[in-house]
């Protein structure tokens, strides 16, 4: 069977890959904060669709955590095929308004985890001509959103490039980019979710990125109301753009 490690795999987006590739017959690693939680999430899949599932609790903002999740990643005697690099980090205040190291964490599970544990996915990958990694991102990438919004469009730049770079060598890489999805992600940032057109839901997200990934696209934006957006994103002016700076801030 092949293996998927998935970080952030306890809720949300990072849960719904995780039941969905267990349902593709992918034995699991995944890797969270709560402990307790991720057991009770492996345990479910291992009964649910009859997976080996390894868990891994790590803090991705702590270094020795981190380094765990890449040394998993660089084991060659328990090759990884697909990586999913989904642990998310948001910020309902604005830039001056949060700690400098309340911003720098969240840089650092959304850029520095990505760029690191791609690195160490990637090295056994090319070696044996085969595997993947997606990239959670955001349709934020397209808008001038903060820092938040700055680092998604790190991760988008960086999977497209990768795309290209590594598949002559077997292995697919590709952001998915979601709009706003009916998940924890912004009750946790105590920010209202809504039930509009404009909210996703989960396994519609998770089985359209899987589609993509499976036809090899370097990028993914699940919704047509999401493609209309991130593409009138590339013939409005930035200034304009700004003034859209306050949804989802509620």
């Amino acid at each position: 069977m092949p293996t998927a490690l998935v970080t952030g795999a306890t809720a949300g987006i990072g849960h719904a890959f995780a039941v969905h590739l267990a349902r593709r017959g992918h034995d699991l690693v995944l890797v969270a904060r709560d402990g307790s939680r991720l057991e009770d999430v492996a345990a479910t899949l291992r009964t649910d669709h009859d997976v080996d599932v390894e868990t891994l609790v790590a803090d991705l903002v702590v270094p020795d955590d981190l380094l765990r999740v890449e040394d998993r990643l660089r084991d060659v005697s328990r090759p990884v095929d697909l990586l999913v690099n989904n642990a998310g980090f948001g910020l309902k205040k604005r830039f001056l308004d949060n700690s400098v190291g309340e911003e720098a964490a969240m840089l650092g599970v959304l850029v520095t985890a990505v760029l690191r544990l791609s690195h160490a996915a990637l090295g056994p990958m090319t070696e044996r001509g085969s595997g993947g990694v997606i990239n959670v991102s955001s349709v934020a990438a397209f808008l001038p959103r903060g820092t938040y919004a700055a680092a998604k469009a790190w991760v988008n730049s960086f999977s497209e490039w990768a795309a290209t770079e590594y598949r002559s060598q077997g292995v697919t890489v590709m952001a998915l980019c979601p709009g706003f999805t009916k998940t924890e992600f912004h009750e946790r940032m105590q920010v209202k979710r809504g039930d509009s057109f404009m909210w996703l839901d989960v396994d519609f997200l998770v089985d359209k990125a899987l589609k993509d990934f499976d036809k090899g696209r370097a990028l993914s934006i699940p919704g047509a109301h999401y493609k209309a957006i991130a593409g009138l994103t590339r013939l409005i002016p930035s200034r304009a753009l700004q003034t859209y700076q306050s949804i989802g801030r509620k």
